[in-house]
């Protein structure tokens, strides 16, 4: 890696601040202009569990990478492949669990609006930071990113 390259993947925005951004305008905008779309039960039953699963993601995620001494925060270096735990079945298990944990509040508070919302985050997510830390992971450590993608899928 040359000096002029930058040691991270320079990603849009920090992930999180995208997606609670874009949650709180789903949110704002369903206050304003409520439309239920599921039934209650339903929703709240769906909530639940989805949030329930996105924390035990996180957690596992976060100390899988803390295990293997590489940073979370994406504007950081990142020092190691992380292949075991959840990132065998996910190269993307934190962006996975905020997918989940959004989707999850946005079933509680019944926001069909801040459910659609959540589609175009992700093709930014896709675009703007899966994309640029894929490629900064290739830069960084070649064939090992390479075989690790070949055996993990994107998502799940």
């Amino acid at each position: 890696m040359s000096k002029e390259t930058v040691d991270s993947p320079q990603v849009i925005a920090f992930p999180p601040a995208m997606y609670i951004g874009t949650l709180m305008a789903g949110l704002i905008v369903h206050y304003i202009f409520p439309i239920d779309f599921v039934p209650r039960p339903i929703a709240t039953i769906s909530g639940i569990a989805a949030i329930f699963v996105a924390a035990i993601i996180i957690i596992s995620a976060i100390r899988t990478m803390r295990r293997a001494s590489t940073a979370v925060n994406p504007s950081l270096p990142t020092t190691a492949i992380v292949s075991d735990g959840v990132f065998g079945h996910s190269r993307n298990p934190i962006y996975l669990s905020f997918t989940l944990a959004y989707l999850g509040i946005a079933l509680l508070f019944n926001a069909l609006i801040a459910v659609l919302l959540l589609l175009p985050l992700l093709v930014i997510v896709q675009i703007g930071v899966i994309r640029r830390e894929e490629v900064y992971l290739e830069r960084k450590f070649g064939d090992k990113y390479l075989d690790y993608k070949t055996r993990v899928r994107r998502w799940v």
